[in-house]
């Protein structure tokens, strides 16, 4: 536990902004482990409601000086968030706020994954909250017609995936849906059951009208180009990565990044069959690794045992070597998510740590084998010292970090770059000898690299590598060649890209600025004759929490501090 700092001005805005964001949006509150039970107002107005509250901590941020260098880096991240949030909403984002994978449709489903249900009164609040899904559904239709009207709609491939989950979630006779199961699952007492199975019944009948209502109100005048142009991007490239970058160069390295992947596949496919790296040579390792048995695992049960088995080890061997781990986050809970839509995710500590990190695993319906070799280094990304280490610290920094550096600053760039170059870092110090390991982790890395090129050429309507244009359809093929997952991957990954632009690509971008930074502080140590402790450049950089990548490359490079 860091030494208590004596909180300042600036600490109390961005703790004040942390409080009206759970007003706004109570999920967040269930996100970093405060009590309620409440959801958002996604209606026109609470979106304006929200900006306007946006714009008056704004001001009161720029109305104080930093009074250290930890204020610097508050001060400079919140206020380009702040910024960045304004210009999305002015430009009507929220209007058509709408994908696969992380918009209100799914928010208000996930929310429900991290509520506790050990107690009557646990259910009682998840009861509470299940009565307001209706309303927010309701003020989130309203936004969406909002944005019909003005003329600014999702895709429409979008729009039929996400109506065709919320039937899934909202469920039928002969399956209950995600509501039903969760309300079947409590052993309350009966008139407490009663009112809960009201409730998750009200809750599926909203999810079940948001299904009609994109198909029958939306869907007729969406666009069928999946594309958002060179504007839109521009801004939703920033708000994941934290920083403006030159897409033109960054899609022209991406082409280059995915060819050293490849060539580095080969290579290891090499070791595993023999011979010389060549073409083909990747698809005819995997195979042999597939006909492994040793290397598989048979059902969820195994998945999570291997899984939490995998994590404790990494704990307790990399502690106290290349990283500080304290002891505040020395558990981390591997759990088979309850959701089947596919994907691997983590999620932080409360701030008290009643509730640990958690690495999740939403397996596809049907899916039952998984292969050790491809999923080892997904330990690693999302456990230590990828996530759980990364986020993790930033909560145990309680003493200096003000809650919203502990908890809700930070981008897709710095996480999942950080997580990126913990693979990378795993496999430098030995645990990826195996080249079947190896193999697995440059699967993952080609996808990344394959990501940027996908998403940029996509959104931007870039030159494909065969010479013609990119669009949606392409992208589907694409993908294919450049990862060895099944049909259901490819085509959720794809989809995912498609409505969630500029995420993807943060990433390996991510990634990017994470060895360059660590390559320019080992250059400045040679220069001045000293010892790269490369240790010490993890504990300051991870000191930092949550930081947008502009914000971490000032900081590191010392014009900020903190």
């Amino acid at each position: 536990m860091t030494e208590q700092r004596e909180q300042t001005a600036i600490d109390r805005i961005a703790e004040g902004w942390v409080d009206t964001l759970v007003e706004h949006d109570p999920t967040v509150g269930t996100y970093i482990g405060r009590p309620g039970d409440g959801l958002p107002d996604l209606s026109p107005a609470g979106h304006d409601a929200l900006a306007a509250d946006q714009r008056r901590t704004l001001a009161e941020l720029l109305a104080v000086a930093p009074a250290d260098a930890v204020d610097a880096v508050t001060r400079a991240d919140l206020e380009a968030e702040l910024r960045l949030a304004l210009t999305q909403h002015d430009a009507g984002e929220h209007l058509r706020d709408l994908n696969v994978i992380a918009s209100p449709t799914q928010n208000i489903r996930d929310v429900f994954d991290l509520m506790p249900t050990e107690s009557e009164a646990d259910w009682s609040h998840v009861a509470s909250r299940l009565r307001e899904v209706p309303a927010a559904l309701a003020g989130y239709r309203e936004t969406l017609a909002d944005g019909v009207r003005q003329g600014l709609v999702p895709a429409v491939r979008q729009i039929e995936e996400v109506a065709a989950q919320a039937r899934r979630t909202a469920g039928t006779p002969e399956d209950l849906g995600f509501f039903g199961r969760l309300a079947g699952s409590s052993a309350t007492p009966a008139e407490s059951a009663i009112e809960l199975a009201a409730a998750a019944a009200g809750a599926a009948s909203a999810y079940a009208e948001l299904a009609d209502f994109l198909e029958r109100e939306v869907a007729p005048h969406a666009p069928e180009n999946d594309a958002f142009g060179r504007d839109r991007y521009e801004l939703a490239s920033e708000a994941f990565l934290g920083a403006k970058i030159d897409l033109d160069e960054t899609y022209a390295w991406g082409l280059d990044e995915l060819a050293r992947m490849v060539s580095e596949q080969e290579r290891a496919a090499a070791e595993i069959v023999g011979g010389v790296p060549r073409p083909g040579i990747v698809a005819e390792a995997i195979a042999k690794l597939d006909r492994d048995a040793s290397r598989k695992l048979h059902g969820t049960a195994a998945l999570q045992r291997w899984m939490q088995e995998t994590s404790d080890r990494a704990v307790a061997e990399l502690a106290g070597t290349q990283f500080e781990v304290p002891e505040e986050i020395r558990t981390l809970e591997c759990r088979i998510a309850p959701t089947q839509e596919g994907g691997i995710y983590y999620t932080g500590p409360s701030d008290d740590f009643s509730r640990p990190g958690r690495m999740w695993w939403s397996v596809p319906v049907g899916v039952t084998e998984f292969d050790t070799w491809r999923e080892l280094t997904t330990v690693y990304h999302e456990g230590v010292p990828g996530h759980h280490l990364q986020i993790g610290q930033a909560v145990v920094n309680r003493g200096s970090l003000n809650e919203w550096r502990r908890q809700l600053a930070g981008t897709s760039g710095h996480a999942e770059g950080w997580a990126l170059y913990a693979e990378r870092l795993m496999e430098q110090l030995g645990y990826l000898d195996d080249p079947a390991d190896r193999l697995g982790m440059l699967d993952g890395q080609r996808l990344r690299a394959a990501r940027v090129v996908l998403d940029i050429g996509v959104h931007l309507g870039k030159r494909r590598p065969d010479g013609g244009t990119w669009d949606g359809e392409y992208a589907f093929g694409f993908l294919a060649d450049n990862v060895n997952m099944n049909d259901g991957f490819v085509r959720f990954e794809v989809l995912r890209y498609l409505g969630w632009a500029g995420q993807a690509p943060s990433y390996k971008v991510g990634q990017r600025v994470w060895e360059r930074l660590r390559d320019e502080a080992a250059a400045r140590a040679s220069t001045a004759g000293e010892t790269f402790d490369i240790r010490a450049f993890h504990r300051d950089a991870l000191a930092l929490g949550g930081v947008r990548l502009d914000t971490l490359e000032r900081a590191l490079r010392g014009g900020l501090g903190g």
